[in-house]
């Protein structure tokens, strides 16, 4: 059985996910589809994700990418999270996980409807209401939710939000059936309002952002693809890495793997699979440093994390399973870093690496400060983790 430690592994890490020098992208594209996808619960994670693999860029090559070129496209998908991929891979995204969750905001959508009391064919006035909030997008050509409901008083009426939860609260039809409608592939989020560290998007119509629209994959053949597609870039792995990042059942895992037939490995003691052509050694890159935005697709490509995250889970994550900042080197997180006061990036060590791995994040920190000028980044989609917390009172 091959056999793959944790030094080939944190080595594949640096090639395969940009990070380390001698592998960087030309393009956010590259990166995206390098990574698979990139989590845009958090927009600002987007463009620090892209340009940390770059070989050289800025904002507005990744703004370009989002919103001029349209070769990256921003869509609910993995575990209902948002991320951004290229328009090739959303086709299989979609296919393999998006319809999932489609169907499963549609029931949601409909339970809290019944509850209004919009009539008795609830689905038959959400899906006239669906055309409706599409009509009106299409004359628009974008719009924001709070500009479509003012087109027709059912994008106004109000739904109940967690009821019963501490933190139960009302939106619009408008924003949930926009959501429902990106699910589905049928509408897509376009650019902010704002700057690119804004929450608040216009939307269109998918086929006026992408003409072709999205190739229409059969499910299981997408899960098989998309399986693939994350192993070459995640594996080798454990196949409870891959059902946690997709949010697959357990069965959904063994049907894919068993069409794409991987090898088992040894990793670290424990069974883990690769691609059946993706045995050949990988070689130790030059040593590098990476400081990574909060939701970066690297720490939150897996569920097992140890052989790259060690003990500092607990200063790095926040109560819910999200990571914040975190500070790389040679392969593994070795601390975290965030904004002070007066906008500085600052990094901490959670254990010591030498004087070089020092001098190498104090220069990532310079650059990452000159990039976010005078932009406060704030953890409006997560919690602050104990890190941030320590390193933004200074």
């Amino acid at each position: 059985m091959r056999r793959f430690d944790i030094a080939e592994r944190r080595a594949r890490l640096g090639h395969r996910h940009r990070l380390a020098a001698e592998a960087r992208a030309a393009d956010p594209t590259e990166v995206a589809e390098s990574v698979v996808a990139l989590h845009s619960t958090d927009p600002t994670s987007v463009y620090l994700s892209a340009l940390t693999r770059m070989r050289e860029g800025g904002l507005g090559d990744v703004e370009r990418a989002l919103y001029e070129d349209r070769s990256l496209i921003r869509m609910l998908a993995m575990r209902r999270t948002v991320f951004v991929t290229t328009v090739r891979t959303a086709s299989v995204v979609h296919a393999a996980c998006g319809r999932a969750v489609a169907a499963r905001e549609r029931r949601k959508l409909l339970s809290m409807l019944a509850e209004t009391g919009v009539g008795d064919d609830v689905e038959g006035w959400l899906a006239d209401v669906e055309e409706t909030a599409l009509r009106a997008l299409a004359r628009r050509g974008e719009a924001t939710a709070a500009e479509l409901a003012t087109d027709d008083e059912r994008l106004r009426q109000q739904v109940v939000l967690a009821k019963g939860k501490h933190y139960e609260g009302k939106q619009n039809v408008a924003s949930r059936v926009l959501l429902l409608l990106a699910a589905e592939g049928r509408v897509v989020r376009g650019r902010p309002r704002g700057s690119w560290t804004s929450h608040q998007y216009k939307w269109s119509p998918l086929s006026r952002w992408t003409p072709d629209g999205l190739a229409d994959w059969p499910t299981a053949q997408a899960e098989v693809e998309l399986a693939r597609r994350w192993l070459a870039a995640y594996g080798p792995a454990f196949p409870e890495d891959l059902q946690w990042w997709t949010g697959w059942t357990k069965t959904q895992v063994k049907r894919a793997l068993a069409e794409l037939r991987p090898v088992e490995v040894d990793l670290d003691g424990r069974p883990g699979v690769v691609l059946a052509d993706d045995l050949e050694p990988t070689p130790a890159p030059e040593p590098w440093v990476a400081l990574l935005p909060a939701l970066d697709p690297t720490p939150m490509g897996w569920q097992q994390r140890d052989w790259f995250l060690g003990g500092h889970g607990p200063k790095l994550f926040d109560r819910v399973g999200n990571i914040g900042p975190s500070l790389w080197w040679d392969g593994r997180v070795v601390g975290g870093w965030a904004q002070d006061a007066g906008g500085q990036v600052v990094c901490r060590f959670l254990e010591d690496v030498g004087s070089d791995a020092r001098a190498a994040a104090e220069r990532a920190a310079a650059s990452l400060t000159e990039l976010l000028g005078d932009v406060v980044l704030s953890a409006r989609t997560r919690g602050k983790t104990w890190l941030e917390e320590e390193l933004s009172a200074k």
